[in-house]
Formats: C-alpha cells, structure tokens, sequence
C-alpha cells in the first residue's frame, strides 16, 4: 500500500512538473515567434533598404507575412517541431545545418565548464563546512561572493590579457585545439561555482549534523573517513541536480564567452546572427537553448523528488 501511494505521489509530481515545462516551452515559442514582428517590418529587411514597395509586397506574399499572424505562429511552430526553421538570411543556407554544425563546440565548452565549476566548488564547499566558522569558511565565502561579482565576460577579458597577451601560455580565440577551451571554460565555469558551492556546503553541514555521522565518529573512524565516505555521498545527491541546471544555463551563457574569445558554437552563430539582422536563426537558436533547458531543469526536478519525498509533498 506504502509503495503504490509513493508511486502515484511520484507521478502525480511528475506531471505537474512536465505541465509547467510545456507552459514555459510554449511561452519561450511564442517570444521568440515575436522577435521577428517586434523589430519592425520584416519583408522591408529582407527585400533590403533599396527595394521598392512591389518588391516589398512580393517578398512579403512569397514568405507568408501577409497572413495573419496566428496562421503564422503555427505554422512556424509546426515546422519547428519538426526541426525545420527554413533557411538563414545571411549564410543562405539550412539554418539546422548552421545548428548541428556550431552545437559541438558549444556542448564541449559547457561540459569542461560544468567539470572546472564541480573541481573547484565541492571541494570549496566541503572544506567550508568541515571548518565552519574558521578563516578557511570566510576565505570561501569571500571566494564565492567574488564569483558573484565578476561579470563573465570581464573575466573573459582578464584571462585573456594575463594568459594570452601578457604570458602567452594559450591562445586567444578560435577552437580548434584543447588549448583554446581552456580560458573560456574557466570563464564560463566560474559562473557555477558560487551556486554549487554554496549548496554543497550547506548539504555538508546539515550531514555532519546527523546521528549517523555523529555514530561513526563515536565508532573511531577518522575524520578523512567520516567526511569523505559518509557525509559527501549524501551530501553531494543535490549537486547532481544543480548540475543539470548549471548546464544549461551554461549553455546559455556560451553566447557571451564564444563572442569574447571568438569560438564557432551556437553561441557565437547566435551573436552573429543578432549583429546581421539574421532572424531565422535567432529564433531557432533561442528556442533550442531554451528547450535544452527546460528539459534538463525538468530531469533535475525529477531526479530531486526521486532521492527526496519531502519535495513532492511541497
């Protein structure tokens, strides 16, 4: 009976969370739909400042913009649910191909990021909760408030002008070795770290105050023992999530750094689809990123009702 009730509980949760993923997908399609309308007459930006008023209108009947726009918005969303957001305005080709072909280096980017954040934040946040009040808990405090503070792209330009002008250990812009990874990922990565190690050093000071924690110190184990094999295994269960969250956000933010250090991802297409008036792809690009996401915010909420009941009853 206790299982059958834990289950319908977690589906009942499941649901909820996958109508409030459709709400905001269906609200980021209808936003990014109107990006095109919002900025003015799009047959007149397409045809070009020279086109005379017919070949305005023929652009305009040839694209369906002279529709209403409700036919419009769902036939674009019909397309776009079948992966098909026509062609790109500048590049003069699929705007998906542009996609797939820029999507690697930006997942790549996100996940050394994600690993640079996860190596500095947990153990940040362990060593905080372990030596809770000392000067090793304010220092990263101290560490994590500055990773606040320091806009991404500032510390993009930082990085850049000690390592690659000033010391010339790594290149400054480009993809196309491991070595051109390392400073954006640093950059981006130091976005997540305040976030996790915060989270990681609560998660660590509510373990270490547990009677299970406290029977395995009444037992002799070492302290290295007792934090590492006892307390981080529960402790890091909510990070996992975070992750996932971090993640895309990352993924999002990737716009900012590729612009800085000029690599080919989605993020720099994105920027450079803004800076050239290329709407079919900032569409596509904002609703992908924002599908990617949802999907993972999602996954994160599932997983954290799995690992703890007391979500599903809030």
């Amino acid at each position: 009976m206790g299982e059958a009730i834990e289950e319908a509980s977690m589906l009942a949760f499941t649901l909820r969370r996958l109508v409030v993923a459709l709400s905001v997908a269906f609200t980021v399609s209808v936003v990014a739909f109107a990006l095109l309308h919002l900025s003015g007459d799009l047959a007149t930006t397409i045809a070009g400042p020279e086109a005379s008023p017919a070949q305005v209108a023929e652009v305009r009947a040839q694209y369906g913009l002279d529709r209403p726009l409700t036919a419009q918005y769902l036939d674009w969303l019909w397309s776009a649910l079948h992966l098909d957001f026509g062609q790109s305005f500048y590049f003069r080709s699929s705007v998906v191909s542009l996609i797939a072909e820029r999507m690697p280096v930006t997942l790549e980017l996100g996940a050394i990021s994600l690993f640079i954040s996860l190596v500095i934040a947990v153990p940040l946040g362990v060593l905080a909760a372990v030596f809770r009040g000392t000067i090793i808990d304010r220092l990263a405090l101290t560490f994590c408030v500055l990773g606040q503070a320091i806009p991404t792209f500032c510390l993009g330009l930082g990085l850049i002008i000690i390592f690659a002008v000033n010391l010339r250990w790594l290149p400054v812009s480009g993809n196309a070795s491991w070595q051109n990874f390392v400073l954006p990922s640093i950059a981006l990565g130091w976005y997540a770290v305040p976030a996790v190690m915060r989270l990681s050093r609560n998660g660590m000071l509510e373990v270490l105050s547990a009677d299970y924690i406290r029977t395995a110190r009444a037992k002799g184990l070492s302290p290295a023992k007792v934090v590492l094999k006892h307390a981080l295994r529960n402790a890091i269960i909510p990070v996992v999530a975070l992750a996932a969250v971090q993640f895309g956000f990352m993924l999002g933010g990737s716009i900012v750094v590729e612009a800085v250090f000029s690599m080919h991802g989605i993020g720099h297409l994105a920027w450079e689809a803004i800076a050239r008036n290329d709407f079919p792809v900032v569409q596509a690009v904002v609703l992908i990123l924002a599908a990617i996401y949802i999907t993972l915010t999602f996954l994160a909420d599932v997983v954290n009702a799995l690992l703890d009941p007391r979500m599903r009853v809030a």
